[in-house]
């Protein structure tokens, strides 16, 4: 009787509706030098899936750019990062705005603080760049504010959520100040129930700004390990180190589908939990992700709304 919950692809794959709901409109993060390596995004992603573009330290605005460029003329969404602490003043913010419109018609961002210790210029936190009114300005459409469901320790530096908890109550009434869309998306996490539990504990504090949830993409264990010891995930990742400790799944890639599909399921449960999006880091690569995604019934949202 179980089977009569799923449905079947035409690959013979049963799909889980939950998960294939869930993944519905999930978005992919990219580097400029990742997507170099992608022939064709039209080949393995659906048809308007947002891709964020990541910013990491040194990588110059030009090639931020003419990935946004690319991308945009595939017909994708682009959100690319403005990490606070590797942009020097407010002109130079102004200036990335105007190339990233001017040559993709840019109008989301992610902004965040930035994985660096010391900041290059005058910004610190993404707190600051909102308060620049550029965004608005721009008539940015969408503003998503990164989240940290396991903590932060460049932002609390003593462990906890104070500071963490606090950024996100700021960004929660900055948003009754916009016309912008504003969301959260968050950092990696591996388990579920700590998701759960924070994304719960947001709602109860009044920050009703809908979460992204990070997970990460199919990918060696030890690739996995190596990125959330870098990323500061500290308590879930305990379940890689589970994991580790099987000789019998030591060899075999990481696939994201325990996290998914108990987040699903709760979802579809409490329609009204927090999480509204899935947002994929790619650690083994885009396709394998991509692939991961399209075998458990990721859909295009308007193929979702006709279908």
């Amino acid at each position: 009787m179980a089977l009569l919950n799923f449905r079947r692809k035409t690959d013979g794959r049963a799909v889980d509706p939950k998960v294939s709901d869930f993944l519905t409109d999930f978005s992919i993060e990219v580097m400029p030098r990742t997507a170099e390596k992608v022939e064709d995004f039209r080949a393995i992603l659906p048809a308007g899936t947002r891709v964020y573009i990541a910013h990491i330290e040194g990588t110059p605005i030009e090639d931020m750019v003419a990935t946004a460029k690319r991308l945009a003329a595939d017909g994708f969404p682009v959100m690319p990062h403005f990490p606070a602490r590797i942009i020097k003043d407010k002109a130079t913010l102004g200036d990335w705005i105007a190339r990233y419109q001017g040559e993709a018609d840019v109008r989301q961002a992610l902004l965040l603080a930035g994985g660096v210790p010391q900041p290059h210029g005058d910004f610190d936190s993404s707190m600051q760049l909102l308060e620049t009114g550029l965004f608005d300005q721009a008539g940015f459409t969408s503003l998503h504010v990164a989240g940290h469901p396991e903590g932060n320790r460049d932002i609390d530096p003593k462990g906890g959520m104070a500071n963490v908890d606090a950024a996100l109550r700021w960004k929660n009434d900055f948003a009754t100040r916009t016309d912008a869309k504003m969301a959260i998306t968050t950092q990696f996490a591996f388990e579920a129930d700590p998701i759960i539990k924070w994304a719960n504990d947001l709602q109860a504090a009044g920050i009703t700004l809908p979460v992204h949830i990070g997970i990460a993409g199919p990918a060696k264990l030890q690739t996995l390990i190596r990125f959330a010891i870098a990323c500061g995930v500290g308590p879930s990742l305990k379940v890689l180190q589970k994991r580790a400790m099987d000789v019998t799944k030591l060899v075999l890639p990481y696939e994201p589908d325990d996290v998914v599909t108990k987040l699903a399921a709760h979802k579809a449960a409490n329609p009204n939990f927090a999480i509204s999006h899935l947002h994929m880091f790619p650690l083994g690569g885009i396709k394998a992700a991509a692939t991961w995604a399209q075998e458990r019934g990721a859909v295009a949202p308007a193929v979702a709304a006709a279908g």
